[in-house]
């Protein structure tokens, strides 16, 4: 997740460009960088003309940099706040990146999927490339479709019509875009799955990843849609739909914020800000590329160990789940604190998943796995972090910073990098419904908890109960619970409830079930009634339709209909929303539970 920010109006764009990416800080701090350049001057035949973009950039923090960022001239300019995905942080890497020409400056905020087999076709035509990014293809693009417009004589809002249709037809992925053209005299701004707002001034505008660094200066917000172009010029904003081109209105709404709370999305907390995002981070997470020699290793292996602690741990269980299930790769999962004390059979490889790279029960486990001369894999979210430096292969999630302590972003970014692999070794299994699972994420979102977190909160005791692969899920469940609510809450796998958590079960003791169609469906029934007997609250997160299920639970939960495996993510973010809500009604303090802190960096 990275930052973007862009000005076109009156006044000096640099200095506006530097304190809008201090506020959109947040969302990446490896490196930033910005671009201007002067409007037409109205000179004659240079009315509509704009000049060459000058180009700023660096690695570091924004924060830190000296007034020497600033000193660029012009009053139309883009800038970007940099978390590495591709390519490490460095001057180079850092945005915008550049055509061969140096006319043309590209910011970019997502992941372009097919940018390797962009690159490789773009260096046969004699593209020459100065950085590893992904974004670096989109500027040589539309450098290349510009040049075909002039071919064909297209000139003006013809020949940009031209290069940005074609750009959208031939990327594929995630992005938020905001675009220089030397002749273009405004900005471009293009959003696919990526946040991207524009905000209307007087004889100014502006667009940013958030509303943050735009309040500062006005309140009237225009928010774009996905697969929405839009020209910024001093005419106004003009957007278009893509594939039709036709114009499309998209209402100004006037947003009553201060800028701290836009840090925040306009949402109460961080943790719920980040509950929403997640959406477009599982699908950036899912899509991305994973190297081949990576796989192949996985495929080779006689066995798979998994090392994580806390929610990745629960990751870790759904991979084994799915991998045992689809692979039939035999996968244990550890908890990392304890793995130093069990034996590693030879031929197993080892994946470490850890969201700040520097869980130091992790990190031990991985050392001890690479001693023992493993293969060591590692599912982090920081590029850079410790673990990166031990092991063999990284596979990065692309969760962006993730503030609140409770993972909730994070986790399911694992389970988008883990999801991945599996589809990648099982031959394409599911690949389909998750890279189509946006939509069903955006509706799971619209669940209202208040019911059944009317339930949970006067409880001292929650039981989460699943089978197969929403017993993991049940673990996640529970502990977001007590994480945020301090109610005690305990996961447990269903058919373990006669084992000794019967005892437990009164009508002051709420159940969580979750109780999809799937292979365990008729079993997960019966436990549910055996709960109900008891006095039990029961909670059922369920398939949409299920008559049966509804008429047993005292809450019902319709998951959005959808293929099986998007039910697995879709239930993991109603559980979340349930524990959130549940916190907020008792007055917690969401973002910094008690006790807790984001990363665990001593044993």
């Amino acid at each position: 997740m990275c930052g973007i920010v862009g000005y076109t109006g009156k006044r000096n764009a640099a200095p506006l460009i530097v304190e809008g990416l201090k506020c959109l800080e947040y969302r990446g701090y490896d490196s930033f960088g910005l671009a201007v350049m002067e409007s037409g001057d109205g000179s004659a035949g240079h009315e509509d003309a704009a000049g060459k973009p000058t180009v700023i950039k660096k690695q570091g923090r924004i924060s830190d940099a000296g007034s020497d960022v600033s000193v660029a001239c012009g009053n139309i300019g883009i800038g970007h706040t940099r978390w590495a995905t591709h390519g490490v942080p460095s001057d180079v890497n850092a945005h915008p990146h550049t055509d061969c020409s140096g006319d043309i400056a590209v910011v970019h905020n997502g992941i372009i999927e097919n940018y390797a087999e962009l690159k490789k076709v773009l260096i046969a035509e004699g593209h020459v490339f100065k950085s590893e990014t992904d974004t670096e293809v989109i500027a040589h693009l539309l450098e290349k479709f510009c040049n075909t417009a002039d071919a064909d004589g297209l000139i003006g809002d013809e020949k940009i019509d031209f290069a940005v249709k074609n750009l959208m037809n031939t990327l594929e992925g995630s992005f938020a875009l905001l675009i220089l053209i030397r002749g273009f005299n405004g900005l471009i701004a293009i959003k696919r799955f990526s946040p991207l707002v524009l905000g209307i001034g007087d004889d100014e505008l502006f667009a940013s990843s958030d509303m943050t660094p735009i309040l500062e200066h006005t309140q009237k917000i225009l928010f774009l849609e996905d697969n929405d172009y839009a020209y910024l010029t001093p005419d106004g904003i003009r957007v278009f739909g893509y594939p039709s081109g036709e114009a499309v209105e998209r209402e100004v709404k006037t947003v009553d914020w201060d800028v701290e709370s836009a840090k925040k999305g306009g949402y109460e907390y961080f943790m719920e800000k980040e509950i929403f995002e997640q959406p477009a981070v599982f699908v950036n997470s899912f899509r991305q590329k994973i190297d081949d020699g990576a796989i192949s290793v996985l495929k080779k292996a006689s066995s798979i160990t998994v090392v994580a602690c806390g929610s990745s741990y629960h990751a870790g269980l759904i991979f084994r789940y799915l991998m045992e299930k689809y692979c039939k790769i035999p996968v244990r999962v550890e908890i990392a604190s304890e793995f130093l004390n069990f034996t590693i059979a030879k031929g197993t490889a080892v994946i470490a998943v850890t969201q700040s790279g520097e869980t130091a029960d992790t990190l031990a486990a991985l050392r001890h796995a690479k001693a023992n001369g493993c293969p060591v894999f590692a599912v982090t979210n920081v590029l850079g972090s410790s673990v990166t430096r031990i092991a063999d292969y990284v596979l990065y999630t692309r969760a962006g910073p993730e503030i609140s302590v409770a993972a909730t972003k994070s986790f399911t970014a694992q389970c988008a990098v883990l999801l991945r692999i599996v589809s990648l070794i099982g031959k394409g299994i599911f690949e389909k419904e998750l890279f189509e699972i946006y939509p069903v994420l955006e509706e799971t979102l619209l669940f209202d908890p208040a019911d059944a977190s009317a339930v949970c909160k006067d409880a001292e005791n929650i039981f989460y109960v699943g089978r197969g692969v929403y017993y993991p899920i049940s673990l996640e469940g529970a502990l977001k619970m007590k994480e945020i609510t301090y109610i005690h809450a305990e996961g447990c796998a269903a058919g373990e409830l006669k084992h000794g958590p019967f005892s437990l079960l009164t009508p002051k003791t709420p159940v969580v079930a979750v109780c999809t169609k799937d292979d365990a469906y008729p079993v997960m029934i019966s436990n549910i009634k055996e709960m109900k007997a008891r006095g039990a609250p029961v909670i059922a997160i369920g398939s949409s339709g299920d008559k049966d299920l509804k008429e047993i639970a005292d809450i019902f939960i319709p998951l959005p209909r959808s293929e099986n495996i998007c039910e697995v993510i879709s239930a993991t973010i109603i559980l979340q929303m349930i524990a959130y809500n549940t916190a907020v009604l008792l007055g917690r303090d969401v973002d910094k539970p008690r006790n807790l802190a984001k990363s665990v960096t001593v044993i």
